[in-house]
């Protein structure tokens, strides 16, 4: 078992509140000494996130350590929903557009989050 299909809620007063999304995550063999890989396979309009799922996040990286556990990296996650860094972003149209026009951006990833996430 190293394949797991996960389901986080998106944080409440976030633009993703109210949405589920699908992830999938993967441990290596190498796993715990290396990082789970985890993309989101629900569509997110978020300037972390690219249009495969990819995340850009420093714990799934460089700042992998084995003492942590896969709930934290779902936590960190979820956390990245509630703060998105559009100063170090994996997604270069959005995380411009979240610059330029931060509510309109936030607007859409509720739209977003409506149409591919709501569970329906």
């Amino acid at each position: 078992m190293r394949y797991f299909n996960v389901m986080i809620l998106g944080p409440t007063q976030s633009p993703y509140e109210g949405g589920v999304f699908k992830l999938e995550l993967f441990l290596p063999e190498e796993y715990p000494m290396a990082a789970p890989k985890v993309r989101f396979l629900t569509k997110i309009y978020h300037p972390n996130i690219d249009k495969l799922g990819r995340i850009c996040l420093d714990i799934l990286k460089d700042k992998w350590s084995p003492a942590l556990q896969i709930r934290t990296v779902l936590l960190s996650i979820q956390a990245l929903l509630s703060a998105p860094n559009p100063d170090d972003p994996l997604s270069e149209n959005i995380a411009k557009h979240w610059k330029t026009n931060e509510a309109e951006a936030v607007e859409t990833a509720k739209e977003w989050t409506r149409l591919y996430a709501s569970g329906a």
